[in-house]
């Protein structure tokens, strides 16, 4: 299934991923993010104490949720991650890339997935309904990774990767930094996110806290930012 994993997490799926960049674009205008370090800086503390743990753990919760048949328990996790978003910027961001996702996996259903069956496609198509619009990015991955039968883990540590290398990317072209710091960037990264990705695996629902009022300032800001590249 790693093939259908590099399809889920890849920055080439039409999400419109590339248009993001989660407050970098205020920090980076104002002079908070100037270069590769502290683009470094910042991104280890999102991993360790930001509202990604959050998504990530989520995700995981409709991973699960989806193989159990618990539909209404992915409702009450989409309503609930919904409620808990820093800004009006990062909500419509992850409903568009949430919605954009479960219509792409409905167009998908099926195909290159020989183990797939009528009932597969169904529970997919039901927790689509069940669920309606908008539903959250994180929801929508998990139940990719589910109906592709993704490991839990691997779902876990492609949705950190994913997330890191949208950031990375959008902080090459604002700061700029280069393809090849990026990428030695991303490599740097590497024990950061194997390490959350193991924290977040554990999480109880009562653990499901985190410290991103940085990103809820940097967010909201970019709101009323008059020249932007990113939407948000």
């Amino acid at each position: 299934m790693i093939l259908n994993l590099l399809q889920l997490a890849s920055p080439a799926l039409p999400l419109g991923a590339y248009s993001y960049s989660e407050g970098l674009e205020t920090l980076i205008d104002h002079e908070i993010i100037t270069d590769e370090n502290s683009l470094e800086s910042w991104l280890i503390q999102e991993i360790k104490y930001g509202s990604i743990r959050i998504e990530a753990a989520i995700m995981l919760r409709a991973y699960r949720y989806f193989v159990v048949d618990e539909f209404m328990g992915l409702t009450d996790w989409n309503q609930w991650l919904s409620a808990v978003r820093e800004s009006s910027e990062l909500r419509k961001q992850s409903w568009q890339m949430g919605n954009s996702l479960i219509k792409l996996l409905l167009e998908l259903e099926g195909i290159q997935k020989p183990s797939s069956t009528q009932s597969d496609i169904f529970k997919l198509e039901t927790c689509a309904a069940i669920i309606g619009k908008p539903c959250n990015y994180a929801i929508a991955f998990g139940l990719g990774a589910g109906y592709w039968q993704i490991e839990q883990k691997n779902a876990l540590i492609g949705y950190l990767h994913s997330w890191v290398t949208n950031l990375i990317s959008a902080g090459v072209k604002l700061i700029p930094i280069g393809q090849t710091h990026g990428q030695k960037l991303l490599l740097k990264l590497h024990p950061e996110i194997t390490k959350a990705s193991e924290e977040i695996f554990m999480l109880e629902d009562d653990d499901l806290v985190s410290c991103s009022w940085g990103l809820g300032l940097a967010s909201m800001q970019h709101e009323t930012q008059y020249t932007r590249l990113f939407r948000s």
